[in-house]
């Protein structure tokens, strides 16, 4: 598994491949001080398999790397880590890409539980912006913006089949599927499977 670490500060591109190696014995990492070198190791390394981004950096700041990244590499998740705990910094981050946005003030088994959570397809919105949310309507007419592909494809989470499952079913591989699922969760304004599924039963629900 290989990870880029972009930040400006050395010591926390330190403690987080630190933190990182705890991932497992194979785990590799690439860091970068700054958005443009992040690119180009990026355009380097074709098989880093997540990236763990800074927003505020000189040069590029984040939220112009976490778009440029998806121009470059749209299966390439990101996840920002921030000092900023600003819940607006967070949905903008998530509008422009971003998969995670973890707080630099969480503890290490939070960043660790995020990396997963985005690695296994998911995406983690953190409690911050949950709390800002409490528990909220779900966005009206967001159904409406899902794509007919989007639709079923969020019928077969809804069914709880696997995403292996719902490829198969619609002829599509796993990861276009994964692909949707992500948009799902941006439309729906959920941070998981479950979460989805429950505000899209709400909607459906006259």
């Amino acid at each position: 598994m290989k990870f880029l670490v972009v930040d400006d500060h050395a010591i926390l591109r330190q403690g987080l491949s630190a933190l990182l190696q705890q991932m497992g014995d194979d785990v590799v990492i690439l860091t970068a001080a700054d958005g443009a070198t992040a690119l180009a190791q990026i355009e380097a390394h074709g098989d880093i398999d997540l990236v763990l981004l800074d927003l505020a950096m000189p040069g590029l700041d984040g939220g112009q790397v976490i778009e440029a990244i998806g121009a470059k590499r749209v299966d390439l998740p990101v996840v920002v880590v921030s000092a900023s705990e600003d819940p607006a910094d967070v949905r903008r981050s998530m509008a422009q890409g971003a998969l995670g946005y973890v707080p630099k003030s969480a503890d290490p088994e939070t960043l660790l539980a995020a990396l997963r959570l985005v690695l296994a397809g998911e995406i983690y919105v953190p409690a911050l912006l949950l709390k800002e949310n409490g528990a909220s309507t779900p966005p009206s007419g967001a159904l409406s913006r899902l794509t007919q592909r989007q639709m079923e494809v969020l019928d077969g989470l809804c069914d709880g089949l696997p995403n292996k499952t719902i490829a198969f079913n619609l002829q599509m591989s796993e990861k276009t599927v994964k692909a949707h699922i992500t948009a799902i969760f941006r439309v729906l304004g959920a941070a998981n499977r479950t979460q989805a599924v429950t505000i899209a039963r709400q909607l459906m629900t006259p």
